[in-house]
This record gives C-alpha cells, sequence and structure tokens, in this order.
C-alpha cells in the first residue's frame, strides 16, 4: 500500500467539532500501517483498531499499549498571542503552513492513557510553556529522558512526564532507536543531537516565536522537516 503524504487530515475528519487525530480515518489507518512492524529488539509491535476506546492497541508479552494519534508540528497560525506576527504573513501562507501541518509527516503516536490522573505525554507538552507544544523540544526531552543515567542534572521539563510511560519508550531501547523506529532522522544530527526549529537556550524562554524574522526560520525548518519525514515515508514499501 501506498501513503498518500500529501493527504490532509482535516479533509475526512467528520463530526460536530472534527479533529483530525481523533476522527480522520484515513490517518487512524496511516498510523497503524507505519508503526506495526519490528522494534529494535525485533519483536513485532503490532497495533490494532479496537472498538474499546482505545484509538491504537497492542497487547503481547511486550505489554499492553494503548496509543493515541498527535499532531506534533503546531503552526501558532490561530494562537491570539501571535496574531501580530502571524498578521505579516499572507493568509494562504498560513493556510500552505496548516496544510502540510496536518500530512502524514507531521503526525506521532504517544501512549494515551493518563497514569494516576495526570496528563498524558501530549497533554503536558502542549500545556507546559518551556516545550509550548514544540515537537523538537519535545523531541530534546525524549533524548535527555533516555540519558538521564548519563546526565541526571539536566533539566528536562518533560521529564517526570515521560518517567510515567517508562515501559513504552523501553520498547526502543535508547534514544537511537526510538528516532529511528519513528522516522525522525531528519530531526537530528550525525550524532543524534536535535536540529532546533529556533535558538535553543536550554529551555529558557521564549519557547514560541517573538519577530517576524524567528517566526519565519521556524516555519522554514518545520516544513523542512515535515516534508523530509513525508519523503522517507513515501519510500517506504507497506505491505
Amino acid at each position: 500500500m501506498t501513503i498518500d503524504v500529501a493527504f490532509d487530515f482535516r479533509t475526512d475528519a467528520k463530526g460536530k467539532n472534527p479533529d483530525p487525530d481523533k476522527d480522520s480515518p484515513t490517518l487512524r489507518l496511516y498510523q497503524r500501517l507505519l508503526w506495526s512492524k519490528a522494534l529494535p529488539s525485533g519483536a513485532f509491535f503490532d497495533l490494532s483498531e479496537t472498538t474499546r476506546g482505545e484509538y491504537l492497541y497492542h497487547r503481547s508479552s511486550l505489554g499492553e499499549f494503548s496509543l493515541s494519534s498527535d499532531s506534533v508540528m503546531p503552526t501558532f497560525t490561530k494562537w491570539t498571542a501571535l496574531k501580530a506576527i502571524i498578521d505579516q504573513f499572507p493568509e494562504q501562507e498560513n493556510e500552505d503552513f496548516r496544510t502540510i501541518a496536518y500530512t502524514i509527516g507531521a503526525m506521532m503516536v504517544f501512549p494515551g492513557k493518563r497514569v494516576d490522573g495526570k496528563r498524558t505525554i501530549n497533554g503536558e507538552r502542549g500545556c507546559n510553556g518551556k516545550i509550548s507544544d514544540r515537537f523538537d523540544l519535545t523531541l530534546e526531552c525524549i533524548r535527555r529522558y533516555y540519558l538521564n543515567n548519563e546526565s541526571p542534572l539536566e533539566e528536562n521539563p518533560l521529564g517526570p512526564t515521560l518517567s510515567r510511560y517508562a515501559d513504552f519508550f523501553a520498547l526502543f531501547g535508547d534514544f537511537r532507536g526510538y528516532v529511528t523506529f519513528f522516522l525522525l532522522e531528519d530531526l537530528v544530527t550525525d550524532e543524534f543531537r536535535v536540529k532546533f526549529f529556533m535558538p535553543f537556550d536550554d529551555f529558557r524562554p521564549p519557547s514560541v516565536p517573538r519577530d517576524v524574522g524567528t517566526y519565519k526560520e521556524y516555519r522554514r525548518r518545520s516544513i523542512e522537516f515535515i516534508e523530509a519525514r513525508n519523503h522517507r515515508i513515501q519510500r517506504l514499501d507497506i505491505a
């Protein structure tokens, strides 16, 4: 099967207030097909669609996992706080950014159930002001999570949240395994350091663009990554 990397998941999300992450059947199918594959350990991570409330589900000797689909590349085009910046760009450019941000290259899966009533990974990264929903910063937190034993004093705004899902991250062995499994190579260097979309100062503010130039560069790098990941996905031979 060929994955249509240009498909905009907003177009088939149905409902009163449709959310592509929940309501696009095409996205759900693509997520299941893409991530049902061998883990770095060699074990097969088979995902199924269920009728019991989970978006995607796996149960085996590896454990039990309920995953949700998450749009991880924020455009900030609807943020009131950034309106003065966004208004400097033609609306067609803003819509073009939103469109590519709803293609498969901008989508991930994370554990979807709360632990001890606390936020999920996607919920926390959206609400945490040091992350502001950005995937490059999320990936840096994941990198630091895997390296915690080597650098336990490094700040990790998502550290406690990621730790609640230790069984999920254990599936991939290490950061390299996680990046490779989810086809994120274009967001890291050859040394598996994260490539940031904005200047990075160890999670110090700001986490969102504060001027037109910074936003323009953020948008360019975001689109560049999505296109590169889409290209990787397009090259896959999916049964």
